[in-house]
């Protein structure tokens, strides 16, 4: 059976094909299996895994919320690799850029197709931001300012994004609440959205994917453009056990810095805030920074494949489960099987199978070697 390849140097890093499958893993139907298992069992472990694959209301964090900032953050990583050799080759920045842009709105197109479909409706009942979209406009911008400028400019960026994103969500008055306010009801960003943004919004007075939330998305982005530029070093300057250290500790400074920043400025997915962009940023440094030991450099990369498979279909899986059943696949396969179990671990078996035949899918694909590229 063929596996991936490792090669730091080239396009693809095994160990981030491997985290991004990871990452899309609890996407694709791993956490409904951890739910349905602490429903069916009861078990303490099972149910702390569960709570921890649920968004808070509103202020807060839990493992769940890791999710999608660590998928932007490794479309992050991947630029150096991408658009770094071509601009070491001298290629046109201009050239560059069209295909950054064309990639991000390509995006934003599949975002509003993943949450419309194609069938034509009213405005009012289309709604635009999606995950896709933020990933496609965020991903995109933090391109254009690592084309476009050198790296001590893309740091100020970076503290800039977050510094400005802050006094504005404390400064700026919304109509009848005033400055400084952070509830659902009560922020600038939320207002400005409503006002903005055409259609309906995911919780009608706010969208958690929204235009201005975006902007501090940026500097998630441009945090993986940082760790892929550490990981595509020259190890004569670098060695890959430096790079691993470096990743790590920086990990912790960023835990720690976005705990301290929470007291003044909450840590809020909703809002995307920057204390929220310095949370998922310091665990995004240290997973990567555990796959990139474990698979490149300690070599234990028996299995990784099995994750890689995921992520190098991280889109193409992302949008198929949305439009295929795989759910009915599911129980005609196994249900021959998972009758002879009650039914709260029938549907325990049913989710597990869910993933497996996804992952099918894409072993196939694999193996054909067609991948969805944007």
């Amino acid at each position: 059976m063929t596996k991936p390849t490792t090669d730091h140097r080239s396009h693809r890093l095994l160990s981030l094909d491997a985290l991004r499958g990871f990452d899309m893993f609890w996407i694709a139907g791993g956490e409904e299996i951890f739910h349905l298992l602490a429903k069916a069992t009861g078990w303490t472990g099972a149910v702390i895994m569960a709570e921890q694959l649920t968004h808070p209301e509103w202020n807060g964090f839990r493992a769940y919320d890791l999710i999608f900032p660590l998928f932007l953050f490794l479309a992050g990583v991947s630029a150096p690799y991408s658009l770094g050799s071509r601009l070491e080759r001298g290629d046109d920045r201009n050239k560059l850029l069209r295909k950054v842009i064309q990639r991000g709105l390509t995006l934003v197109l599949l975002g509003i197709i993943y949450n419309n479909g194609l069938q034509i409706r009213p405005l009012e009942d289309m709604r635009f931001p999606s995950v896709l979209g933020r990933i496609g406009l965020a991903g995109m911008f933090a391109q254009i300012i690592y084309i476009y400028t050198n790296t001590r400019t893309q740091y100020i960026w970076f503290v800039g994004l977050l510094l400005g994103y802050w006094a504005f969500v404390m400064l700026v008055p919304v109509p009848g609440c005033g400055a400084g306010h952070m509830t659902i009801e009560c922020n600038p960003v939320s207002y400005l959205d409503y006002m903005l943004i055409p259609g309906h919004l995911h919780r009608d007075i706010h969208d958690p994917e929204g235009l201005i939330s975006t902007i501090p998305a940026i500097a998630t982005g441009l945090l993986g453009i940082f760790a892929g530029n550490l990981l595509r070093a020259d190890e004569r300057s670098t060695t890959r056990q430096q790079k691993v250290l470096v990743l790590f500790i920086g990990g912790i400074l960023f835990l720690i810095i976005g705990k301290l920043w929470d007291y003044v400025f909450p840590i809020n997915k909703n809002l995307w805030t920057s204390s929220f962009v310095m949370t998922v940023g310091g665990w995004s440094l240290i997973l990567l920074a555990i796959f990139y030991w474990i698979i490149d450099i300690q070599g234990w990369n028996r299995y990784a494949w099995i994750l890689a498979v995921i992520g190098m279909n991280s889109i193409l899986i992302y949008m198929a489960q949305h439009f295929i059943d795989f759910g009915y696949t599911s129980e005609r396969l196994f249900r021959g099987i998972v009758k002879y179990f009650s039914e709260p671990y029938q549907k325990v078996f049913y989710a597990i199978g869910y993933v497996i035949v996804e992952w099918l899918m894409l072993w196939f694909l694999y193996k054909k070697k067609v991948f969805l590229k944007v």
